[in-house]
């Protein structure tokens, strides 16, 4: 029986370099885990920090992590080939079989695109169970877009809408997410799923957006990731009322996620 506050060691396999500051980390690891789960990945000295899975294959999880701070900075001085501790999965994450046969909407912004990736993936391969899919990424520059190789595969699989905020070159949508959502086809209301993960202000107007076209509550589900921190519940830095994020969530029906923004 395994020890949940012992982290294992894991081999890096792959590093993807997606702009200046965030790259992915493709770890060894053999096990159940879903989209939207996080694993903590440490360095002992130097503290531990929470990442979402935004890749699973067979024998490995992606991660991908921004550069912010001591302890991810340090992350980023390993090459392949090294190990980094780890824990987990933590979390409930995505079931994609809450979104098998309904027209699937799914709208991230910036690093929201790495949690809600295994979702993406799932069904770009895997189209034949919904009954539609649109994908609206946004990002605040041409610069800052994540995932550029799996975009082109999306391109193919889906109604896929890139948006950057603002662009100096040509060829770029510019704008919201929010200023996409009014335009989405949706022939059917009653079987629509939406999923939204981002800033908490953005997910606030999107979810408004969304249900200004009709969709209710009980069918968009967001993530509160940002609010993950030691994965167990112990350390209470992710309660939210009584709702902890890292054990209840940090996937949530929008019934039960409205209460939880700060």
């Amino acid at each position: 029986m395994s020890n949940e506050y012992i982290p294992f060691l894991s081999e890096i396999k792959d590093v993807i370099k997606h702009t200046d500051i965030e790259y992915t980390f493709r770890m060894a690891y053999v096990g159940d885990v879903k989209p939207g789960q996080f694993f903590e990945v440490s360095i002992p000295k130097f503290g531990e920090a929470p990442i979402s899975v935004s890749g699973i294959g067979e024998d490995y999880v992606d991660l991908t992590i921004r550069r912010v701070g001591k302890v991810t900075n340090e992350i980023f001085e390993n090459q392949v080939g090294q190990t980094l501790f780890m824990r987990g999965p933590y979390g409930n994450g995505f079931d994609v079989d809450l979104y098998k046969g309904k027209e699937l909407i799914i709208i991230a912004g910036g690093t929201g695109v790495s949690p809600v990736k295994g979702v993406i993936d799932y069904f770009g391969e895997h189209r034949e169970e919904t009954a539609g899919m649109t994908v609206i990424a946004g990002f605040k520059s041409p610069k800052d877009i994540l995932f550029k190789d799996s975009i082109k595969r999306w391109e193919t699989q889906m109604d896929l809408i890139v948006t950057v905020d603002k662009a100096e070159e040509k060829g770029y949508r510019e704008g919201m997410v929010t200023a996409y959502i009014p335009d989405l086809n949706i022939s059917d209301l009653d079987h629509v799923a939406a999923i939204v993960v981002g800033p908490p202000i953005m997910m606030k107007f999107t979810v408004a957006e969304l249900m200004k076209r009709g969709i209710k509550e009980e069918q968009i589900w967001i993530s509160q990731e940002r609010k993950m921190c030691c994965g167990l519940g112990k350390c209470g830095h992710c309660k939210m009322d009584d709702t902890y994020i890292c054990l209840d969530g940090p996937v949530f029906n929008y019934t039960k996620g409205k209460k939880l923004f700060d």
